[in-house]
């Protein structure tokens, strides 16, 4: 279990109120350009039509989107940006903060919820288009080499199955398709000690390749995919009392 962090509850006891505002991503990362203690912008509250009207204004030092020199440096972020006011709707809820020392403390709870919208005008509109424009542009670029790679990268871990399968393979060797008929004879002699064999089973007693017995075993058995005897073989009855050709010629010698 996690180890249990105490929560500094001051805001509880102040009664602090804060608002919950969704906020574009463009004005996220401009604030965050912003000095340690710097301004990123007022806020404006006042009344329209006896209505509470809340408006943001940037900081005009943070309009710039890029830094000088770059290619978006004279393009513009919007400055205004006005409130769309919500209610809570009845919800509890409350906001955190986390110190560099992992320190938890709650800030206050939510009075208000609010979008920051900005205002349309040709800075907007330029940055909107530079932003599809970004969104366009494929994640991967081919890109022609001047001389081949010759560096070849090998994985760092082998995976258990992965070991425990060349283990396989070096003890057993390659499983090399025996003739017919000595597969016959193979399978009718296992079919005598017991009715009923998973396909797992007769690779191991034959000693061939999955693919090469199933096909002998299509012409020869039946497949149970239900029953007691699910996902096992059994020879069809007219294979049930079959003879090797070793035996039949001991019989005719007889």
């Amino acid at each position: 279990m996690a180890d249990k962090k105490e929560v500094n509850l001051t805001g509880v006891k102040q009664s602090k109120g804060v608002w919950l505002v969704k906020v574009p991503k463009y004005l996220s990362l401009q604030w965050n350009k912003a000095p340690e203690k710097g301004e990123v912008g007022k806020i404006f509250i006042g009344k329209k039509q006896g209505k509470t009207e809340v408006r943001f204004s940037l900081n005009e030092e943070l309009t710039t989107m890029g830094a000088v020199g770059e290619k978006d440096a004279s393009l513009q972020v919007p400055r205004d940006h006005p409130f769309t006011m919500h209610t809570v709707g009845g919800q509890t809820m409350a906001v955190f903060s986390q110190s560099d020392a992992d320190e938890i403390s709650l800030e206050g709870m939510v009075v208000h919820r609010a979008e920051c919208r900005p205002v349309v005008n040709d800075d907007y509109m330029r940055l909107k288009k530079l932003q599809l424009k970004e969104s366009t542009k494929p994640q991967r670029l081919s890109q022609q080499l001047e001389r081949a790679v010759t560096t070849i990268f090998k994985p760092v871990a082998n995976h258990d199955f992965n070991v425990e399968h060349e283990k396989k393979k070096k003890s057993e060797g390659k499983m090399v398709r025996a003739e017919r008929q000595i597969v016959l004879d193979m399978l009718f002699s296992a079919f005598e000690k017991h009715q009923y064999y998973n396909i797992k089973d007769l690779v191991d007693i034959t000693k061939q390749p999955v693919t090469y017995l199933k096909e002998i075993m299509r012409e020869i058995g039946t497949y149970n995919s239900k029953g007691a005897h699910k996902s096992t073989w059994e020879l069809k009855p007219e294979y049930r009392h079959y003879q090797s050709a070793e035996e039949e010629e001991e019989m005719q010698t007889a």
